[in-house]
């Protein structure tokens, strides 16, 4: 079998030899091996693209899988969880203060004489014949004693509590004048209606044809309470009497206010006192 070279053209020359080489047919066929070279050169460029192609594909998906098992190996590093230090404490042993031992001398009470019933003297309180303390080898102190250094000791004495005086308690601002004043439940006329209805004139000061007017302070509390009743102008002792007795009897005030909030107000009303 003889070889067929795709590249050479003579065996066109020899299939055309005497015929008419203007025919299309032979330039056609004397094209072949062109084309068959070219076929070739761009079947190769094409395998090897296709080949490249595979290849860089590969190591594409080689390299993401490397990655991704890397990551999956950090994750799992970091959800392993991290082993516990252990501290060991150390026991610290704390030093008490050594206690210091007062060094007392024996002694023997002595009671001084105060006159009271029998039975109301304890046996430690009673007094000690004068032999008894001169012949007592211990010292004389404010209570009986058993110590227990009697050579360079010192006689144990009572201990003397200065009682504090009781803290006062703080007393409120009373006001003078403030934003709303207290009033009578109904106002001034009702004010005037309570005292003209509840005075009682005093015989002596009617019998003596006493009169006036008496001015009375009390304060306002911030309930609404009278306190503090006093007399600032007086006209007589059973007329003063009997207004302050008729003041402290009133009903609750309507307590003043000052920023909004109940406060304690001082407050003067004037008891008028007629003979008909």
């Amino acid at each position: 079998m003889s070889k067929i070279d795709l590249v050479n053209n003579d065996w066109v020359d020899l299939v055309f030899q005497g015929r008419n080489q203007e025919y299309g047919a032979y330039k056609l066929r004397k094209g072949t091996s062109r084309r068959n070279v070219i076929s070739i050169i761009t079947m190769l460029a094409a395998a090897a693209l296709i080949y490249l192609g595979i290849s860089l594909k590969n190591f594409i998906e080689a390299s993401t899988q490397k990655v991704a098992v890397t990551q999956v190996q950090e994750l799992s590093a970091l959800e392993k969880p991290k082993e516990k230090a252990e501290v060991k404490q150390k026991k610290v042993e704390i030093q008490q203060p050594e206690k210091v031992v007062e060094r007392v001398k024996s002694s023997v009470k002595f009671t001084a004489p105060v006159i009271k019933k029998d039975d109301e003297v304890k046996p430690e309180d009673e007094l000690k014949n004068q032999d008894e303390l001169l012949n007592t080898k211990t010292a004389i102190g404010a209570l009986d004693v058993k110590g227990n250094d009697d050579k360079d000791g010192e006689v144990l004495k009572l201990k003397e509590t200065v009682a504090q005086p009781e803290p006062k308690p703080e007393v409120e601002k009373v006001f003078e004048v403030v934003e709303q004043m207290p009033s009578f439940p109904g106002g001034d006329k009702a004010l005037l209606e309570y005292l003209s209805n509840n005075i009682k004139y005093p015989v002596v000061a009617q019998e003596n044809g006493v009169q006036g007017r008496v001015v009375v302070s009390f304060v306002v509390e911030k309930d609404g309470s009278i306190t503090d009743v006093k007399v600032v102008r007086s006209v007589d002792p059973s007329l003063d009497k009997e207004a302050a007795r008729v003041v402290k009897s009133m009903p609750r005030w309507i307590p003043g206010k000052q920023n909004g909030s109940a406060v304690r107000v001082k407050y003067n009303v004037p008891v008028s006192f007629k003979l008909q």
